[in-house]
């Protein structure tokens, strides 16, 4: 194994504040930043890095930094002072035509003054600075650049950034692999890194195996923040909600997809159980599970006030959990995928099907985020998403969704042995609290959106508990 290659860095005093007014009109501007409808108030360092020095002809500064905003109440309790971004800032002269979009602008004073700041991940040279990074197992102050040596890294991977991003960034080198930069990042073990580790220890290929992996070592070596993973790309591939798209846009039968995408969210979930013993979830650990889903709809029902009507019903899908496991009924819980929809699924042009992004829901804590869960959560998303896709195309296909959502199922008890439908107080529950946190979300980022998850409210509100 070859040695780390090991640099210290340094950064000009005033730094953040000759950036400060520059990333609080730039910063809420992004598709990442989960602030939004707050003022930034101010900023703070956490860490910065000097990847290539500002003063050079070209620059490339790693900075973490913790963006302050107003607290806002959540549940009689006080948010946190504000989140921690990672942020890759390149510093030029000028800019070139091809990287105008990229631009955050022209610092007044401080070290950068007169130089031109913008987001280094557009530019080609910066992504590179990374990919070596990686390759060299470098440590460059409190960034630790890590990899599998059994994994060959080649030099001259052209690099390209991914346009089509929500809560992170990512770059693709030369159709080989694809680095995944976490933006919002907290201290810990992050299942995105975590998880795919231990699938691969356990030979699931369903999961494509990190190569590559990105810390900041800000406590210590035990206190670790995970900035980004280095994957295979799988090249030529579709996210499952594109193909359900192009597939219903043509009139054709999807029902096939599913059910091989159902063996193979089967085979991730088989191979986690091995990887990360299961727990049963007895009377206890149910009701806190209830108690939370209860709190959720009780929340939404304020914030979006159509939900109101429907209340009692999505109630009673909580409950009648909660009943049944007063009655001594106790379910199996181990590591899940924790967000799983058809984006988060990639199908080969072999027809292999892959799921990838293991971070979870980024709204929740690291902590819970790393819960073990039953696994009809999982199957509880992938049938939401089915939903979605019928109801994003026009005209509308009678009983697609439907007929994907039995595939699908079929699939994964081909696999796992066991039928998610056998169980239907468990998975109403899960799919009851899916559908409103999407309420919540639509009407907030999407209200156009909001008919999807509203019809499926309609629905759960309405079936008989069994």
């Amino acid at each position: 194994m070859s040695e780390a290659v090991t640099r210290a860095t340094r950064t000009s005093p005033g730094l953040l504040a000759s950036l400060d007014p520059l990333l609080r009109e730039w910063l809420p501007r992004q598709r990442w930043f989960a602030g939004k409808g707050r003022p930034v108030t101010g900023f703070s360092l956490v860490a910065a890095t000097e990847l290539l020095p500002p003063t050079a002809k070209l620059g490339l500064l790693h900075l973490l930094v913790r963006a302050h905003q107003p607290d806002v109440p959540t549940h009689g309790a006080m948010t946190h002072p504000g989140d921690c971004y990672q942020l890759l800032i390149g510093v030029r002269e000028a800019l070139p035509p091809r990287l105008a979009p990229a631009l955050i602008g022209h610092p007044d004073d401080g070290p950068l003054a007169g130089r031109t700041v913008y987001e280094a991940l557009h530019d080609p040279r910066p992504a590179e600075v990374l990919l070596e990074a990686l390759r060299a197992r470098a440590r460059i102050g409190e960034l630790r650049f890590e990899r599998d040596t059994r994994q060959e890294i080649p030099d001259g991977l052209m690099p390209r950034l991914m346009t089509a991003e929500q809560s992170n960034s990512s770059i693709v080198y030369g159709d080989t692999f694809i680095l995944k930069l976490l933006r919002r990042i907290v201290p810990g073990v992050n299942p995105d890194l975590e998880l795919p580790l231990l699938l691969a220890r356990e030979g699931c290929p369903r999961v494509p195996a990190p190569t590559a992996w990105l810390l900041a070592d800000l406590e210590g070596p035990d206190d670790s923040y995970v900035l980004g993973v280095l994957q295979p790309f799988v090249k030529g591939a579709a996210d499952g909600w594109e193909l359900a798209l192009r597939e219903l846009a043509k009139g054709e039968d999807f029902s096939t997809q599913a059910r091989a995408l159902g063996r193979a969210t089967a085979e991730v979930h088989t191979a986690l159980a091995r990887a990360t013993p299961p727990v049963t979830l007895g009377h206890a650990q149910v009701r806190l599970l209830v108690d939370g889903m209860t709190e959720r709809l009780e929340a939404a029902a304020q914030a979006v006030p159509t939900l109101r009507t429907y209340a009692p019903g999505l109630r009673s899908a909580f409950e009648t959990l909660g009943e049944l496991a007063a009655e001594g009924r106790t379910w199996n819980a181990q590591r899940i995928h924790g967000d799983l929809h058809l984006g988060q699924c990639l199908r080969s042009p072999s027809g292999t099907w892959s799921l990838i992004d293991f971070e979870g829901e980024p709204s929740k804590s690291l902590a819970e985020r790393r819960l073990p869960q039953p696994v009809a959560r999982d199957v509880a998303g992938m049938l939401r998403s089915f939903d979605y896709a019928a109801h994003s195309h026009e005209p509308r296909v009678p009983g697609w969704a439907d007929t994907c959502r039995a595939a699908y199922c079929t699939g994964y008890a081909e696999i796992s042995g066991l039928d998610p439908r056998t169980d239907p107080v468990l998975l109403r529950a899960y799919e009851t609290d899916k559908a409103v946190y999407e309420v919540v979300y639509e009407a907030r980022h999407r209200p156009e959106w909001l008919p999807v998850p509203m019809a499926a409210v309609h629905r759960l509100s309405a079936d008989a508990a069994p």
